[in-house]
């Protein structure tokens, strides 16, 4: 027994040195590494930007730079990721401007309703000098770099469990919405019940009739299968979801110049191709939906426009969004 013993703690050493050597020798294959998170599934074509971006990095830099992806939020809330990075990680999350308006205000504003139409409108907002000013407030408030901003996750829309056509219809429903004010707002006003909750527990919180509905993006919602647990859609495309690729500025500094440049002009160039992608997917994740009983309505929006119109000036966001209509002109 002891000898049998003895041979399987020897067994178990020698495997955990062969690990040790595969993950030392992949280390030393590549010098510097960054991990992503993301909330989103594997499917959802903001994913397969980050792995055209991971490609890309690996080609442009002869095997140097690594990007691990890590789909689901693996490493943590979005929050949770932010504050690794705050600290210095090698992390980076793709994350909505909501969530950095507690560093910088202005970032509130791209979550706000009916800013602009489209992916090329809101791409001509984060692509500007106005932006830019705003990321380097980030830099300075929090020790944040942002690699690009232009990962467009599509219009966020409405899923029920009844008819909506009209802000009354959503009287006393509890919609999920992420926690951010501007957010949080825009529901009130479009008449639910605003419910803050993250996007993982979703599918179990409907399921259980915690919340009665969400709002979200097409691509997320078919990825969710969150057609198993409502009924309706009803495209409201209140809310243009853009995000962003946020990480940490001490670690972004400690990259060779050539690798700063490398990093944030594939970031750039992946946002394109997943938003691109996106926009060419939701006509198909709609008619998957469709077949898989999901009712959905387009509607005539101006309700909900008129609704939320006073979001803006409640959260101090009035002159901001006038520059961003003379932009957008």
């Amino acid at each position: 027994m002891f000898i049998h013993r003895v041979v399987l703690s020897a067994c178990a050493g020698l495997a955990a040195l062969a690990a040790a050597t595969t993950m030392s020798s992949a280390a030393l294959a590549a010098k510097y590494q960054l991990n992503i998170n993301t909330a989103l599934t594997t499917d959802d074509p903001i994913y397969k930007g980050l792995e055209r971006l991971r490609d890309r990095m690996k080609e442009r830099s002869n095997g140097e730079f690594e990007i691990r992806i890590f789909s689901g939020s693996q490493l943590g809330k979005d929050e949770d990721v932010l504050e690794q990075a705050r600290a210095g990680a090698n992390v980076a999350v793709v994350v909505d401007g909501g969530r950095l308006a507690v560093f910088v205000p202005e970032f509130g504003v791209l979550g706000g309703p009916f800013l602009a139409s489209g992916y090329d409108g809101v791409r001509k907002v984060v692509t500007s000098p106005l932006f830019d000013a705003w990321a380097q407030k980030l830099r300075k408030a929090s020790g944040h770099e942002v690699l690009s901003f232009n990962w467009w996750q599509g219009e966020r829309h409405l899923l029920t469990n009844k008819p909506v056509s009209k802000p009354a219809d959503l009287a006393g429903v509890r919609m999920r919405t992420p926690g951010a004010p501007v957010w949080i707002e825009t529901i009130r006003a479009m008449g639910a019940t605003p419910t803050p909750m993250a996007w993982a527990e979703v599918y179990p919180a409907l399921q259980q009739q915690a919340i009665d509905a969400v709002e979200a993006q097409t691509p997320a919602a078919y990825g969710a299968r969150l057609y198993e647990v409502t009924k309706h859609m009803t495209k409201t495309g209140h809310i243009n979801l853009i995000t962003g690729l946020v990480t940490s500025a001490g670690w972004f500094d400690g990259l060779p110049a050539d690798m700063q440049t490398a990093l944030k002009e594939e970031a750039l160039a992946a946002g394109d191709f997943a938003s691109r992608t996106t926009e060419e997917a939701i006509g198909t994740y709609e008619k998957d939906m469709a077949a898989k009983g999901v009712t959905i309505t387009e509607i005539d929006v101006t309700p909900f426009r008129e609704a939320t119109a006073d979001v803006y000036g409640k959260l101090g966001y009035a002159e901001l969004k006038k520059t961003i209509d003379e932009m957008l002109k």
